[in-house]
């Protein structure tokens, strides 16, 4: 069985900013569907985990670097494997090209909850992981918890609805990335740059009728951005770097 799975991708009008550079929620959307089919192809996908183990499919960390921004009508190739199953997490590689030139990578944390309990499964004992990691492709990153500024300047409000939410009735992971650009005022800082890595993390789900509010703060060459429930509770983390767009590309 292969262990790298290739989809391609075209940028297209709905996923650009009005920089005309793909929006870091689009980029995760394309690295998520290029994910789902891969466990489609294992044999894991949402339904199948379901059926075989009662779990559900969780992302907890993604992480995204770019060498330049993606733009309208790009072609973008992505190839993705996991790096095997250890403990209770996986983690899956990504590998994003642009006319046959390596443009950027990624990386996802995943985990396998048990739906009744929302206990976490151990990987070890999902057999179709077995022998079909990627090897030498295996990148060397590992996702932790974001360190946050001690304080934050700006403050969001972010109402969730039924446009947010995914098959599993929550907020589906690539809007939080909405929700931080969003709350960072991207529209005023990114003019002359672009998006050149970010992180996030998801600590508890939220659902459509829910509030968040969005804090942010910039410190050194980094945003960042955290959302917090009306019942206080922390929900998601994310850090943004900006860099100046390369030569020919302004």
């Amino acid at each position: 069985m292969s262990v790298c799975h290739e989809m391609q991708f075209r940028v297209d009008s709905r996923d650009v900013d009005l920089f005309n550079q793909c929006r870091p929620s689009a980029v995760l959307g394309m690295l998520q569907e290029s994910a789902t089919q891969a466990a489609l192809e294992l044999g894991l996908s949402g339904p199948e985990v379901y059926e075989k183990y009662g779990c559900m499919w969780m992302v907890t960390r993604n992480w995204v670097e770019l060498e330049a921004p993606l733009r309208w009508n790009d072609r973008v190739v992505i190839r993705t494997w996991h790096r095997g199953a250890a403990g209770a997490s996986s983690y899956r590689d990504f590998d994003l090209f642009r006319d046959g030139a390596r443009i950027g990578q990624g990386v996802a944390l995943w985990v396998l909850v048990e739906t009744d309990s929302h206990r976490l499964y151990r990987m070890r004992d999902v057999g179709e992981f077995a022998g079909t990691d990627g090897g030498e492709l295996c990148k060397r990153v590992r996702l932790h918890r974001l360190a946050m500024p001690p304080a934050f300047e700006g403050r969001h409000r972010r109402d969730m609805g039924y446009s947010d939410t995914d098959i599993n009735g929550h907020v589906n992971n690539i809007h939080y990335a909405d929700f931080a650009c969003d709350a960072l005022h991207l529209e005023r800082l990114g003019q002359g740059k672009f998006v050149r890595s970010f992180q996030i993390g998801y600590l508890s789900e939220c659902r459509a009728g829910e509030t968040l509010w969005v804090d942010t703060a910039a410190q050194g060459d980094g945003l960042y951005a955290r959302g917090v429930g009306e019942d206080g509770v922390e929900r998601f983390d994310c850090a943004v770097t900006l860099a100046p767009l390369p030569p020919g590309q302004a």
